[in-house]
């Protein structure tokens, strides 16, 4: 590691970042990949590493207080909330609150000693419109640590200013925000500290049962339950029927070798399904300036068939109409004469990423209306609105945003579209089982004649029911 970079032992770390208007929202969002990375590679607890996130533009927002995430799975979540603020870019007064605030015992932070790091890592990409020098040299002054991260038009003098000696350690810059996280290696070394019992610190994102293994994790279920594709979410219902149809933008945006990503995204969401002629169905519609059907549901019931007509997907290129798309998935992908199967759950992934040349309200209205349960998926210049628009409620958990294609993998894991059989819940587990205790339960009490006169009256309801 570079002279000062290996930072083995506890540290505060608070990571500043410049939320200005100049930074754009999809820039914003690779920002907060950027910092989902590093954290990735801490050691994140109460007595390892503790994160805290400042945002800034003309004003200044404490996102996450040192005190507040214990966890690294709480700390990513919180980090992927975090709203661009788009005013002016008041870095000085940014410092000043880590120093006055967030760096405080009533913040989370650590008593001043030799044996915990105080760390601050500045992102900008602009001119300060206040003085940064004095606050800075107060802040290091004070035993906090800074490195100063500049991006695009950035102002070199004011990254040198803010940051600790040796310089070339704590200074870097980068062209634009879509190569910020060639820097994450760096920072993941700098806070290369032993990683402990991730289970035993809570650290993960299990449902139900966390099995530690070497530097890492594995979850499991209790008894009556199964692990669900995504490797962490526990289900006591088997997968049901499920009509599942995917809505792709095949826009000139994309780009050829984007198209291709987008193709594995699909198939990564393929495989987790239990595809067969009585489980999931797939369709895939493609759509740019116009809108195709690539194949109807239940065209192919194995996986290894659907994998294959994915691939061979051609890419259309031209314009995103949206709201056109939308409205062909209600009136065509679901109907029966295109394969839907009456009285099976339906399920919609649209995947975009630019604005809709098209009004989307009324399709993405109707489609929700109708039962229809609705994913969106959006990376780099997707637009939020239209995203928040077209998902279903609870939107957190319908909503997806990325800003760049090489990580809608992350997107995959997450999105989990098998439901639970709902036409008969006596064939739900859980049910059977409570069933079974509670005729146990009768048994025994019947035995000791507490329920005797209960007993007969209901034996003579039965009869009459009969």
């Amino acid at each position: 590691h570079p002279a000062g970079l290996c930072n083995t032992k506890p540290t505060d770390l608070v990571f500043i970042v410049d939320s200005s208007r100049s930074v754009r929202p999809s820039e914003f969002e690779q920002v907060k990949v950027f910092l989902t990375k590093v954290i990735e590679g801490l050691d994140v607890g109460p007595n390892a590493t503790r994160v805290g996130v400042i945002n800034y533009a003309s004003r200044v927002k404490n996102e996450v207080p040192l005190k507040t995430h214990r966890t690294k799975a709480a700390l990513i979540r919180a980090v992927t909330r975090i709203e661009p603020l788009s005013t002016g870019t008041m870095t000085g007064l940014a410092i000043q609150f880590a120093l006055n605030v967030a760096f405080t015992e009533a913040e989370g932070a650590r008593v001043r000693s030799p044996d915990i790091s105080k760390v601050a890592i500045i992102v900008t990409d602009g001119r300060p419109q206040d003085n940064v020098r004095d606050v800075a040299a107060r802040a290091r002054e004070a035993g906090i640590e800074l490195f100063a991260i500049g991006v695009g038009r950035v102002d070199m003098n004011t990254l040198r200013q803010i940051a600790s000696e040796p310089l070339e350690d704590h200074v870097d810059y980068v062209e634009s925000y879509s190569v910020i996280e060639k820097l994450t290696k760096k920072f993941q070394e700098a806070f290369c500290g032993e990683v402990s019992d991730l289970c035993a610190t809570g650290d993960h994102d299990c449902e139900q049962v966390c099995v530690s293994t070497p530097g890492s994790y594995k979850c499991a279920c209790n008894e009556g339950f199964t692990l669900l594709e995504d490797g962490r979410s526990c289900s006591a219902c088997s997968s049901a029927a499920t009509d599942v149809v995917f809505l792709i933008d095949g826009s000139k945006s994309v780009r050829p070798e984007n198209f291709e990503l987008v193709k594995k995204f699909i198939n990564q969401i393929v495989e987790k399904l239990d595809v067969a002629e009585d489980k999931a169905h797939v369709g895939l519609v493609q759509y740019s300036s116009a809108v195709r059907q690539e194949f109807p549901l239940g065209r192919y019931n194995s996986k290894k068939d659907l994998k294959e007509a994915v691939k061979k997907m051609a890419y259309m290129e031209r314009g995103t109409m949206t709201g056109q798309a939308l409205r062909y998935l209600v009136d065509n992908s679901f109907a029966p004469s295109q394969g839907a199967r009456p009285g099976v759950a339906k399920v919609g992934i649209v995947f975009t990423d630019g604005r809709s040349q098209d009004y989307i309200g009324d399709a993405a209205k109707k489609a929700k209306d109708q039962g229809f349960q609705m994913y969106a998926v959006g990376v780099g210049n997707a637009v939020e609105d239209e995203l928040r628009e077209i998902a279903s409620e609870p939107i957190g958990e319908h909503y997806f945003y990325t800003a760049d294609f090489k990580t809608m993998s992350q997107i995959a894991k997450k999105l989990h579209v098998n439901k639970c059989e709902e036409e008969n819940p006596c064939e739900c587990d859980s049910l059977v089982k409570f069933q079974k205790k509670v005729e146990k339960a009768l048994q025994a009490l019947t035995k000791k004649y507490i329920l005797l006169s209960v007993t007969k009256r209901i034996t003579a309801l039965e009869n009459k029911i009969v």
